[in-house]
């Protein structure tokens, strides 16, 4: 008789406990991690170089890692800010995973940064399951995508400690109810904060910044109610993709 351990649990289960190392290393120097999730085409590049471009001004010591699956147009844009910026291609990978990016932190992060800005992949499924060793998860969806986003993607906006709404000086135009969005991200989410930004217009400038610099400073994080039904109790086996598959006799 064999009994197959479920391969996804403890992928993800190994993801989760890198994740943990991670946190624990950069905590100790001092650096948050701030995980950027999307759809593509959400304007979070656009907010990201305005909050980089806000912390140099202040002083405050930033760097953003990017991911795509291809091209390194979102660093060169980030790059404009002046902070340390590297690109990651996934080589058509959907998300990062933690591991992925402690390799790529390793020897590039400067020892000073503060704040470390995680640009994930654009795409609100596969990398909604992955911890990156983050402080603060945050999930931006832009007014042009309907207000049932929220309840599309459950585990996205389940999982985030802030929501942030983008575009907002186009909101009319497509005809965007705040209210059906709000309550939408309630129902899933109770009691996880949304912010309304405009690159164009400059509203929200640098909300993002200071609730991660308070999560950095040790102010109280969100918790979502989903994060209990999305631990993953690491198998035996997790450490020895060897043992995935195991016989009984």
């Amino acid at each position: 008789m064999c009994r197959v351990v479920d391969l996804q649990q403890a992928v993800l289960a190994k993801n989760d406990a890198c994740a943990r190392l991670l946190r624990e290393d950069l905590a100790a120097r001092g650096t948050a991690v701030v995980n950027l999730l999307s759809s593509p085409g959400s304007g979070k590049t656009a907010l990201l170089e305005r909050e980089l471009t806000l912390a140099r001004r202040r002083g405050i010591p930033v760097a953003a890692l990017t991911a795509d699956l291809a091209t390194e147009n979102d660093a060169t844009r980030l790059a404009r800010s002046g902070a340390p910026v590297k690109q990651v291609l996934t080589d058509g990978l959907c998300h990062l995973e933690a591991g992925m990016l402690g390799g790529h932190l390793d020897g590039w992060l400067p020892q000073e940064t503060r704040l470390l800005f995680i640009e994930n992949v654009g795409n609100l499924v596969c990398p909604a399951s992955y911890d990156l060793g983050e402080t603060l998860r945050v999930v931006l969806a832009s007014v042009t995508e309907g207000e049932d986003k929220p309840l599309k993607y459950p585990t996205a906006f389940g999982l985030a400690h802030l929501v942030v709404v983008t575009k907002t000086d186009i909101a009319a135009a497509v005809g965007f109810d705040e209210a059906a969005f709000r309550a939408h991200v309630e129902q899933i989410n109770p009691g996880v904060e949304i912010v309304c930004t405009s690159a164009r217009r400059g509203e929200g400038d640098g909300a993002l910044l200071d609730r991660a610099l308070a999560a950095l400073d040790g102010a109280p994080v969100h918790v979502p109610v989903m994060t209990q039904q999305h631990s993953h109790p690491e198998p035996a086996s997790v450490l020895d993709p060897n043992s995935l598959v195991q016989s009984q006799s």
